[in-house]
Formats: C-alpha cells, structure tokens, sequence
C-alpha cells in the first residue's frame, strides 16, 4: 500500500509539472515568434516546475525520498531553477530591451512583470543564503526563518506572475499547477514551521 500511494503521489506530481510544458508546445504566442522568445518562455514554464519540487524536496513530503536526500537534491535543483530563470531573462532581454529594463527598475505598466521581478529578486537572495551560509555564521533557526521567508516570496511572486500573464502556458494546467504549489508551499511553513525557536532565543536575551 506505502509503495502504490508513492507511485501515485510520483505520478500525479510529474504530471501538474510535465502537462504544462506539454501545453505551451501548442501555444499560438509561440507562433512566428524567435527561437530565442521560445527558449526564453520555455525556460519560464520549465523554472515553474521545478520550483513545484523545492518546497516539497526541502520538507521530506515526498513519499520514499529521506528528507536528508531530499535536501541535497534540493540544493542540486536550485541550481537549475537559477539557471531556468537567467535563460528566461536573457532570453527576454534579447528579445526586447526596453521591456526589460522597464521589469528591472519596476517601471513597467504591467502587473505581471512587477510580480516576475520581485520573485526573482527573492529567489537570488534565497540563493545567496544558502550560497553564503557558513559565512554568514547566522544561527540556524534564524537562518531557517529568512530562507524560508525569501522563499515565500519566490512562491507568491511566480504564482502572481504566472496567473497575470498570457503566456504559454494553458489557463488550466497553469492554475492547477499554481494551486498545488501555493498547497506544498504551505505544507512546508506548516511543516517546518521556520519561527520555532527564534522567538524564544530573543525573548532569552531580552532577560539577561
């Protein structure tokens, strides 16, 4: 029974990542687009589904997978996110300039982009904390906290994007795909529950 519902949580959670990529393959905005739009859109929908598996790899929710496993596939799967969203923005950058440094400094008059910055301004600091961990000599609870915060952040952010924009993705796959990713993400605050402990480490100091 452990083994059937670990195929099935398996199947399920490949399928809300992969039909979304399937989906944008038909997608009339890539027709008569570059390759380098292409590439670019592609790397968006690609960077949303692999931040699907972060949460859920972070927090040991995944059936058969040790949280101990999961973590450092987590780190080797940052890195790709990383890498899917710096094609996205180059990949639109190259395409259009001035779009793109309207989303950097926040000037654009779409919603959708303000969001998309923000998310990735949120992901490179989560990155860098992770990065930049030992060095930074943070408590764990404290770092636990500002990692998780600055991936709330991410989480929300590309939510917001995704749903705002008209890309390439399909309405349905891209809703479904969001709201089981806003779900893992709450799961794992919930789980992890990132504030324990740093409260009451201050609330020590505040004594002394």
């Amino acid at each position: 029974m452990t083994v059937l519902r670990a195929l099935l949580v398996w199947s399920l959670l490949a399928g809300v990542m992969v039909v979304p990529v399937i989906v944008a393959t038909g997608s009339e905005f890539l027709q008569y687009r570059s390759a380098t739009y292409v590439v670019a859109g592609f790397a968006g929908v690609i960077a949303l589904s692999i931040l699907l598996l972060q949460p859920l790899l972070a927090s040991g929710l995944l059936p058969g997978l040790p949280m101990s496993v999961g973590r450092r596939v987590h780190r080797w799967t940052g890195v790709a996110l990383l890498l899917a969203i710096a094609v996205h923005v180059v990949g639109l950058w190259i395409t259009s300039p001035p779009d793109m440094i309207d989303a950097l400094t926040f000037t654009a008059p779409t919603a959708f982009s303000v969001f998309g910055v923000i998310a990735m301004w949120a992901l490179i600091a989560a990155a860098l904390l992770a990065g930049f961990r030992k060095k930074l000599r943070l408590r764990p609870q404290l770092w636990r906290l500002a990692h998780v915060t600055w991936a709330s952040v991410v989480v929300v952010g590309s939510v917001a994007h995704a749903i705002l924009i008209e890309g390439t993705m399909g309405t349905v796959s891209k809703i479904l795909i969001c709201a089981v990713l806003i779900a893992a993400m709450a799961l794992t605050v919930h789980r992890l529950q990132p504030w324990i402990g740093v409260w009451r480490r201050g609330a020590a100091n505040l004594r002394r």
